[in-house]
Parts: C-alpha cells; structure tokens; sequence
C-alpha cells in the first residue's frame, strides 16, 4: 500500500513537557555488556551505552509488563545525538498523551572507531547483529519487566539504523514481530571510489588519520570494516575497494552481498513471518528511489507493508515520524497481554 503523507514538523508535536498534570516517562541510561562484541580487531568496547524510556505508569504499577521497542540510530552518532534527534523523551511523552499506549522504549549506541556498525556482524567490528538480537534483548527481558515474546517486540530504526532494522529483521523474525524503517541508506549495491580518492584512503596509516578524513570517507572505512573485513590486515583489519587506485571487484562483490535489496529474496519467507512492516522517506530525500523499489520487491512477494513518502529531507521530519507514526504504529501493532502458556 503506498500512501503520501505530509508531515507538520514542529507544529505536529505534541510536547508534554511544562503540564504539571501530566505524568513523564522516566529515563534511564545504563551500560550493555555484549558477549557478541567481544574479542573484535577494531578495538571498538564490547560494553555500550543505551538510553532506556520507561512509560509513565511503569513505577505505580509493579506488576504490570509492557511491549519494547527498539530503535537504531544513523552512522556518524550515537543514541545520545539520537535522542535529540527525535526529541526523546519530549516526543514519547507527546505521543502517549494523545493515547498511545506505554511501552519500554531502548535506544542502544552503536558507534564504532570509524563512527558507525552498519549492524552487521564482522570479525573487525564485532557481530552487532548478534548484539541487538540476543545480547540487548537478553538484557533488557532480564533487567525489566518486559513481554518477552515476539509478539511484544519491534524493531525500528533511521538511515544506517533503518538499514539495520532491514538487515536484522530479515534475520530474526524469531525476536521480533514488527518492522518501522525510516529513511534506509544503503538499500542498493555500493560501487567503487575514484582512483584518487582509493589511493587517498589506501594512504591512511593510523586511526588519527582515519578520524580526520571526511564524511564519504570515513563512511568507506565503516563499510570496509563491516562487509570486507580481514583479520591478516592490519592496522585496520579491512580490504579497501582500491589497490594503487584500481578497483578491486571481489570487495564490491562482497559490499554488494551486503546490500538489502540484493539479501531480501533470500529470506522472503521470514519477512512473510512479520505482521507489519512500515517504510517511510521524505519525497526530498535521495533515498526514496531504493525506498520504494525495497518495498515494491516484497509487494511482489505478496510480503504484506506500507510505504509513506512524506513532505521533508532526510533528517526534517524524523521527529515527528517518530511521534505521530512508529509510536502509535507499534501501540496498534505489538500484542499487550501476556504470551499463552
């Protein structure tokens, strides 16, 4: 089903901060030490920073449990950034206002030594599939009082998150049961660099130098570093998609094994386990092309999800998507009672 939706930016927020009547949700940051992440070459902690939202009635009801969303943040921040992005905890507290029911909300921090995981699982940044699956979910089944099914789990995320959200739920339909991907990068098969730029980056020694390079080319370093990694290569433990400037086909062969729109035929009967899936991307945004062409290869498959494309860029209407649409998609979606014994 595609839909066009425009979104209302600022005017659209409901904020509840300043109402003496109305009761917050609580915040709570806390550490999250992943089995998954340890041992990696690249050095990046296996002990991460996560944001943890709990629903307003979370302390005066102590017996009551409650859905979680997970929810991924972009390449070159963290859940910190994140949250501003999306105006947390003021845009949760706006949703439930206007009814959405509470639910435990978690933002987990993946930014790694050339800024961000790209949520795969490599020998040279650690297996953050298996950090979000099993380790985070783990932890927060055992620290709060969670469904812990299926059923009661979501999973969403924005640009290097949204690809996240895409590369994990085709996956692991098994943890969760919904799927909201907002503004997905690296949906089709990435090419190579210019000579110059290859040989730029094939002359970076140490990671000071790594750290001081551009958007574009830190970027490169990330996608090395999760899709072409190789532990006989230091100091970086990566295969560049250049030698001495010249293309190296069998590394983009290996970026493009990575690349969703080329993984989903492979796992169309998970995606047909979901019972909702949610795509949206600003009609301003370059990523809508690869947005819709991911959403119409499941509509082919007789996969079952929405496509939104709203009136914004890719960062403009993040946050009141997040409020007035993966919130209350999710309250509607993910079951509230306890999982049948």
């Amino acid at each position: 089903m595609r839909q066009f939706g425009i979104a209302l930016g600022a005017l659209a927020l409901v904020f509840m901060a300043g109402s003496a009547a109305a009761q917050a949700v609580r915040t709570e940051q806390i550490t999250v030490h992943s089995r998954a992440l340890e041992g990696n070459l690249e050095g990046n902690s296996a002990d991460r920073k996560v944001t943890v939202y709990l629903p307003p009635d979370y302390d005066s009801h102590p017996k009551k449990r409650y859905p979680v969303i997970y929810a991924l943040h972009g390449y070159s921040i963290n859940n910190e950034i994140w949250s501003k992005e999306i105006r947390t905890p003021q845009t949760i507290d706006g949703a439930y206002a206007a009814g959405v029911k509470g639910m435990i909300i978690v933002l987990p921090s993946s930014q790694t030594l050339h800024n961000g995981s790209m949520y795969s699982s490599s020998a040279t940044t650690g297996d953050w599939e298996g950090f979000i699956a099993k380790d985070l979910v783990a932890y927060i089944d055992s620290h709060y009082r969670t469904l812990a099914t299926r059923d009661s789990r979501g999973l969403a995320g924005h640009s290097m998150g949204g690809y996240g959200t895409v590369r994990i739920g085709m996956k692991h339909p098994e943890v969760f049961s919904a799927l909201y991907v907002m503004s997905p990068c690296c949906l089709s098969a990435r090419g190579s660099l210019p000579p110059e730029e290859g040989r730029k980056l094939e002359a970076v020694k140490t990671p000071e130098e790594a750290q001081s390079l551009g958007f574009m080319g830190r970027a490169t370093f990330a996608v090395a570093s999760a899709w072409s990694p190789n532990p006989k290569k230091p100091p970086f433990y990566v295969d560049l998609p250049t030698k001495d400037g010249e293309t190296q086909p069998d590394v983009i062969a290996r970026w493009a094994a990575n690349a969703p729109l080329s993984m989903v035929h492979q796992y169309i009967p998970n995606m047909r386990q979901y019972k909702a899936i949610a795509f949206d991307v600003g009609n301003r945004d370059g990523l809508k092309t690869d947005t819709e062409a991911l959403h119409v290869t499941l509509e082919n498959y007789g996969v079952a999800n929405s496509f939104t494309l709203y009136d914004g860029d890719h960062v403009s209407g993040v946050a009141d998507r997040f409020q007035n649409h993966v919130l209350p998609f999710f309250a509607k979606t993910l079951s509230f009672a306890p999982a049948k014994k």
